[in-house]
Parts: structure tokens; C-alpha cells; sequence
């Protein structure tokens, strides 16, 4: 398979190396993995049942969309962003995200709308549940939706990715209850793209990554090493892979 750039690289994965990079991409993003922790590749590979090359390319990979580092002689890591750089990935954000919106709103139909407003429901219902992974994954898939709206792939690809290493950002630097985006953020927005008021969106979208951005308490953590064992327990069950 290709790699992110669409070339062939010596870190492309097979068919049994990729759902063990989504199983790691999903526990980093939904902050089951928390920035700092240390991913060894012995462990890994016991854990999943293959060999440390399969697991060295699926590490790879990750560095490659920055999700993780891989640094000689320590290994690989969740990455922990920079103060600079969590500053940065939601400044890019606003800016590619605010600056797409006038596609979206030319586009945008009613079905459309009645998704993002489901997305918002489930969101504010993992919320009430205390559900983090869920809240975390469903604020990603709202930004998400809303800008694929535009029908430009790359920029959705790019924003799919950004959203990625936000949730890092949020794992690193959030408060212990801030799972996501704020919910009636959301319903801001959506209220707003209904009405087809492209500048008052605009400064919406700008507040809404304002007002996280302001939420988040940079002090870093220390590294840490996951339970693998307990954390994929089910892989090799969901997936039909044998130790």
C-alpha cells in the first residue's frame, strides 16, 4: 500500500501491520495512550502477535503523521507537542479551517446539516456519559464532516491530521475533565451555517479554537508505560490475528 505522500515507502504497511496501526493511531487520539508514553517494540510485539519489523514499520508510520518520535537509543514515544507547536496546529487550523468555509456554506445542503447535528447529539451524549474517547472521537469527526462538506479532499485530509495532533494537545495540556471541542460551540456553528452568514461563521469558528486554546494548562507530563496487555486485550478478537 502507499504511504501518506502516495509513494511507496520501505515503511508501507501489510495488510496484517494495518489494523495494528489503527488499533495504536485510535488509543493515541482518544488519549488511551497519553502523550509520553513510551511504545517499546518488544512489548508491542508480543501484545499483537507479530514480529518487531512488522511493529517497527507501524512505528514509523506514525512518526511520519507525528503522532509519535522515535529518538536513538530511547525509542518510540507518544509525541508531546511543543507549547509552540499546540499553539501553532490550532492557529492552522483557524486559518484553513475559517478560510474554507465559504465553500462549505456553497455547498452545503440540508442533509448535511441534519449529520453535523447528529454528530453534535452524540457528542454532547458521550459528554453526559463521561464516555472521553467517544467525545474526543466525535468533536474530531464534527470538524471533519463539516469542512469534507467543500468537496476538497486534501484539505479535509489535512484537517483530519490536524485534528489528530489537537487531540495530543488536549491530552498534554487539557484539564483531566476536557474531552473535545465544546459542545454548544458546535450547535454555534451549525446554527450559523443555517443561516448562511458566512462572516459571523467565520469569527465563530475563530473563538471556538480561542476558547480551547485559552482551556489548556501547559505543563507536561512525565513518560509513561500503558498496560498494553489490558489496553488491546481484545485486538487479536476483533481482528482474527493469533499470537
Amino acid at each position: 500500500m502507499k504511504s501518506e505522500t502516495g509513494l511507496r515507502t520501505a515503511s508501507d504497511l501489510t495488510d496484517k501491520d494495518e489494523p495494528i496501526y489503527q488499533a495504536l493511531m485510535t488509543a493515541i487520539v482518544e488519549h488511551q495512550l497519553p502523550p509520553g508514553s513510551k511504545l517499546p517494540e518488544e512489548a508491542l510485539s508480543e501484545v499483537f502477535g507479530v514480529s518487531r519489523t512488522g511493529i517497527r514499520k507501524v512505528l514509523q508510520r506514525l512518526a511520519a503523521v507525528q503522532l509519535i518520535v522515535l529518538a536513538p537509543k530511547r525509542g518510540a514515544q507518544v509525541a508531546t507537542p511543543s507549547v509552540e507547536e499546540a499553539r501553532d496546529i490550532f492557529r492552522t487550523r483557524a486559518l484553513i479551517e475559517c478560510a474554507n468555509l465559504p465553500e462549505v456554506l456553497a455547498r452545503c445542503q440540508s442533509t448535511h446539516l441534519v449529520a453535523l447535528e447528529k454528530l453534535s447529539r452524540q457528542e454532547q451524549q458521550a459528554h453526559e456519559d463521561h464516555d472521553g474517547p467517544a467525545a474526543i472521537r466525535l468533536s474530531a469527526a464534527f470538524h471533519i464532516q463539516l469542512q469534507a462538506i467543500s468537496g476538497n479532499q486534501v484539505l479535509t485530509e489535512m484537517v483530519t491530521r490536524l485534528a489528530q495532533r489537537s487531540s495530543l494537545v488536549i491530552a498534554a495540556y487539557g484539564a483531566p475533565w476536557q474531552q473535545g471541542c465544546r459542545c454548544d460551540d458546535h450547535d454555534r456553528l451549525i446554527d450559523l451555517i443555517r443561516k448562511k452568514e458566512p462572516e459571523p461563521l467565520a469569527e465563530a469558528m475563530r473563538q471556538h479554537f480561542a476558547h480551547i486554546v485559552a482551556s489548556l494548562h501547559f505543563e507536561r507530563g512525565g513518560e509513561t508505560l500503558p498496560d498494553f496487555a489490558r489496553l488491546f486485550a481484545g485486538f487479536a478478537v476483533k481482528t482474527g490475528v493469533q499470537p
